[in-house]
């Protein structure tokens, strides 16, 4: 009899999910607007009654162990997203609960990232690791912290929010409301807000003055040596890399994992966030601490990360 589990992501724009193996195989996929979706009840109702319709394809030797949730603003102890900014609902949401009472099966929920982070120790480059470090490098940034095997969640759930750690108190405006926070400098929006700072300020010659800037036209303008990608890579780098030293520095991880859009950009993101986290570590730490790229497959990601907490559990 296979075990399968659920795995759901949900994003602001679109809900995912799909049915996983233990071995972190994804045998079905399913995707939905969030849009018209105001009503809670009402999308449970759905994503309850689609889940069900989509397990009427499948054969019928499996047992269905359980359903991870990723989304934003999870909290894992409560099983509830809370004032999820992106979200159409308002307050403190029970959707675990809500979802274990249509399904009759266990639930679990955690944020986004949390979900990443046990993804990567179930299915990925961290699999045997007790201490690593997870940061995923989307339009913002999210992370995940695992010590002596357990992931950090603190006493409210919302522990490890390296995205909200501030690199300068008088930076960038963030929408957490605050001044200088990790992810306005180290993400895709980050590294486009550094382009645009770096060609205000310079008169150097960019392909990235004729169109709109985006974190993929960097990128490309970096593969062909533009001075001013380069430069706002470096930077990047450099943020990143501090910051990520003074996380070595609370919880000494074994590996640090870069995943997402942005650590897509392989040599030109890992080498200067390297450089100058070497360079701003303690001497007992320095040159002890791998940094890696994540061993997901990105399309998959958040589906096996949710999914992975159904799995995490039974370990």
């Amino acid at each position: 009899m296979q075990k399968l589990a659920i795995g759901i992501d949900i994003g602001g724009t679109n809900i995912s999910y799909g049915v996983v193996t233990i071995n972190g195989e994804v045998i079905l996929r399913e995707s939905f607007p969030l849009k018209g979706f105001d009503d809670i009840d009402k999308f449970v109702d759905y994503l309850s009654d689609r889940i069900k319709h989509s397990l009427a394809g499948l054969a019928k030797d499996y047992v269905l162990e359980g359903i991870g949730i990723g989304a934003p603003n999870g909290n894992y102890y409560n099983g509830t997203i809370e004032f999820a900014p992106n979200l159409p609902w308002t307050g403190i949401i029970p959707l675990a609960e809500l979802i274990q009472k249509k399904t009759k099966l266990p639930v679990k929920l955690t944020n986004d990232a949390n979900a990443a982070t046990i993804g990567e120790m179930i299915y990925g480059n961290a699999k045997g690791l007790k201490n690593f470090v997870m940061i995923t490098l989307g339009t913002g940034l999210g992370s995940g912290f695992v010590a002596n095997g357990k992931l950090i969640l603190g006493h409210d759930g919302f522990a490890g929010e390296l995205g909200h750690a501030i690199f300068d108190v008088n930076g960038r405006e963030c929408n957490c409301g605050r001044k200088g926070c990790l992810e306005t400098y180290a993400s895709a929006s980050g590294i486009v807000r550094t382009a645009k700072e770096l060609l205000a300020n310079s008169n150097k010659p960019s392909i990235l003055r004729k169109d709109e800037i985006s974190s993929e036209k960097i990128y490309r303008a970096a593969l062909e040596q533009d001075p001013i990608a380069l430069e706002a890579f470096d930077y990047t780098g450099y943020v990143l890399g501090v910051m990520l030293s003074n996380a070595v520095t609370i919880t000494s991880p074994e590996a640090i994992f870069l995943f997402g859009g942005l650590a897509n950009a392989g040599d030109l993101i890992f080498k200067p966030t390297k450089k100058y986290m070497e360079k701003y570590l303690l001497t007992i730490y320095q040159n002890k601490i791998e940094l890696k790229p994540s061993a997901l497959p990105e399309n998959d990601a958040a589906i096996l990360g949710a999914a992975a907490l159904i799995w995490d559990q039974e370990s």
